[in-house]
């Protein structure tokens, strides 16, 4: 495949960071150490199937998994499962990796996202302005997605409206670690990665809640839900707190910051492909650890919450993503075995456009209109086989979409 071929989405909506050395540098005194590490603009195919890999789960590879599992009882397929349900508060299952693998790699693909535009002579205001720009656009769609109310004109209806979201938080997360990336040395993203973990631990750990005192972490009584329901306009998702709520978002930046640092080590020429994800495999293992570490039963301990966007399940989800695009990266990029990687960089062209369809495409209609009948003829298999054309009529859709080179440009 042809890498001309792929789609421009990555460079859409990617964070602005800058990590590479450019012309732009000299404008810019923190872009000086650039010199000293040589970059190079890379197109990594792994990533696009990486995505594409992710956002299968969401479109349709759970609801396939989960139509299988229900026609038999073999103790593999209901372990697995069971996997992709998101715990009721604290823990971990693989189906919580879905959200910061996501935004891990918009982390990632920043640094080329940047030495593109640079390249192509974009000054430093402009990348500003694009930046916060996307991120704007983001967090709109994101409300849209939860619905407008249908009664604007007054308070009562915008007052039930719910403002937090998925996209809202990968767009204020992606932002503000490519401002922190852009303003800063290298060790200076350390010292505000390692800031943001322990600085968001230590405010739940400490300061104290309204009724409930500090340190407690059961659900609706944390400072987290607390600035929420405080802060938040509208309604939350859970009444009294909200998965993806404002506060939270302070660990999720540390999510895409760990995805710029690696997009960091992508691009660095002086690196051959092997070094490369053996780091990466260092680097996930080390998070791993560290981020199961904080989870034990011990004075500091922090939970693996997803509700809460833990320190430790970001370290822990970081892991995760290393050793998955290490995977995917020595797999295609080093290895070269492109065979079969269309069918999730499909997917990943149009992530964004894929996740708003629904909002205004009704997908089940369309696959129950055309396989009624075939799933009235079997109907033990009928769930299945509605799951799989829901599927894939939306992956007919997003590859004639690339076929076109259309992409949505968010």
């Amino acid at each position: 495949m042809a890498c001309g071929s792929y789609p421009r989405l990555i460079e859409e909506l990617s964070l602005m960071s800058s990590e590479t050395a450019s012309a732009a540098a000299k404008q810019n005194p923190v872009q000086r150490e650039k010199t000293e590490t040589p970059v190079e603009n890379v197109r990594l195919l792994s990533l696009d199937a990486l995505r594409g890999f992710d956002m299968f789960w969401i479109i349709g590879g759970q609801k396939m998994f989960l139509a299988i599992a229900a026609l038999t009882s073999a103790a593999w397929v209901q372990w697995v499962a069971a996997r992709m349900e998101h715990p009721t508060w604290d823990g971990f299952e693989p189906w919580d990796l879905i959200f910061p693998l996501f935004l891990f790699i918009a982390g990632v693909s920043t640094p080329m996202s940047i030495h593109h535009r640079r390249s192509r002579g974009d000054s430093e205001r402009k990348i500003y302005i694009h930046v916060v720009s996307r991120a704007m656009i983001l967090i709109l769609l994101g409300v849209f997605y939860n619905g407008i109310p249908a009664d604007w004109s007054t308070a009562e209806g915008w007052a039930s409206q719910r403002y937090p979201s998925v996209l809202g938080r990968i767009g204020l997360a992606y932002m503000f670690a490519a401002l922190i990336a852009m303003n800063t040395k290298r060790l200076g993203r350390w010292f505000w990665l390692i800031g943001l973990l322990i600085g968001y631990w230590a405010a739940l750990r400490f300061i104290p809640v309204p009724g409930f005192g500090a340190g407690d972490l059961s659900p609706g009584h944390t400072l987290t839900d607390y600035l929420d329901r405080l802060l938040v306009p509208g309604k939350l998702y859970q009444g009294d707190r909200d998965p993806e709520g404002l506060f939270a978002t302070i660990p999720a930046i540390a999510t895409a910051l760990l995805g710029v640092m690696t997009g960091q080590l992508l691009m660095r020429r002086d690196y051959s492909g092997w070094r490369k994800a053996l780091l990466m495999v260092v680097g996930g293992l080390i998070c791993l650890a560290v981020g199961w570490g904080w989870d034990q039963e011990f004075a500091l301990r922090f939970p693996i919450n997803k509700n809460l966007w833990s320190s430790s399940f970001v370290l822990f989800c970081a892991g995760w993503s290393l050793l998955l695009l290490s995977l995917f990266y020595v797999v295609i990029d080093v290895l070269k075995f492109h065979l079969g990687i269309t069918f999730f960089t499909v997917i990943g062209a149009n992530s964004i456009l894929i996740y708003m369809a629904p909002t205004f495409i009704d997908f089940n209609y369309t696959a129950n209109r055309i396989l009624a009948g075939p799933s009235s003829l079997l109907p033990t298999y009928g769930p299945l086989i509605l799951a799989v054309g829901v599927f894939s009529i939306k992956w007919l859709l997003l590859y004639l979409l690339y076929r076109k080179k259309i992409f949505l440009k968010v």
